[in-house]
């Protein structure tokens, strides 16, 4: 259960929000940081404080989701199947499991490289009303990237692409900057995966398109110990949240303490969540 819940995941940014093409935007509420670690941790119901009796409920869009189906004919490359955890398949009924918490929805974000499971994650998504948008994956500096960003960004729930670090740090030497140009024409933004190390590159893309949306996933991978972040990781996310264009995932918490079972208390969390609620959040 645990598990699954860990895709409950928050979006800091000041005030953030997420355009869904066409048919408008959705509001990704700054959770208060026991809220959203509770979201994470609790096998219970969480309701949400407030102060104004006649506030409503809080309305969660999960900003993270993988959904894959390794019983496909063609497979999937991600996970592999030495995965015993998580080679099976994965899809959106699984995301019962989140609904009594407040989550009405997911971003559903593909890991697979292969261009042909976007259209897959689209064609899921057009029969799912939970999942109000999708974000891609594609190579920036393949030649046919153009062409296939303007065929998938047809659709208004295609919202963007996942790349890693490594992409990142070759791209700045190459023609990411200029390929992400087609990004902010198509109103698309780009998340960024990778270690600890990377928000300092990611600040770097941002000060060259300060109008490209740009998201660093699962907190940089940060290992979770209930102490104190490295300097190192905290001065790569303070000169990411410099720029008003960039946001930060909360999310992978669980994973990254490397325990089975995670631990519970939210005080274990505070240390890195506090430091991206300063550098973050209003």
């Amino acid at each position: 259960r645990l598990h699954a819940l860990k895709r409950t995941h928050c979006l800091f940014r000041r005030q953030t929000t997420y355009t869904i093409g066409s048919i408008g935007v959705v509001q990704f509420i700054s959770i208060s940081l026991t809220v959203a670690v509770a979201c994470l941790l609790s096998t219970n119901p969480l309701p949400v404080k407030s102060n104004d009796k006649g506030a409503k409920k809080l309305d969660i869009i999960d900003t993270h989701t993988h959904f894959y189906d390794p019983s496909r004919k063609e497979g999937v490359p991600w996970p592999g199947k030495g995965d015993k955890l998580l080679y099976r398949s994965v899809l959106p009924g699984e995301f019962e499991l989140s609904k009594p918490h407040g989550v009405v929805g997911t971003i559903v974000v593909e890991a697979s490289p292969w261009v042909e499971d976007n259209q897959w994650l689209l064609d899921l998504a057009a029969k799912e009303p939970f999942i109000v948008g999708g974000v891609g994956r594609l190579d920036p500096a393949s030649d046919d990237f153009e062409k296939n960003l303007r065929r998938f960004a047809k659709s208004p729930l295609f919202r963007g692409i996942r790349i890693s670090h490594d992409d990142l740090k070759a791209g700045l030497k190459g023609k990411l900057v200029e390929r992400c140009k087609l990004l902010i024409e198509l109103d698309l933004a780009l998340d960024v995966n990778g270690g600890p190390d990377m928000p300092a590159d990611v600040a770097l893309l941002a000060e060259k398109l300060p109008k490209l949306r740009i998201v660093i996933n699962h907190a940089a991978n940060l290992r979770i110990d209930g102490k104190e972040p490295p300097p190192k990781w905290i001065e790569g996310m303070a000169a990411a949240a410099k720029h008003p264009n960039v946001y930060c995932k909360v999310s992978a918490l669980v994973e990254q303490t490397g325990k089975k079972p995670a631990p519970r208390e939210v005080e274990y969390y505070s240390p890195v969540l506090d430091t991206l609620w300063k550098l973050f959040g209003n």
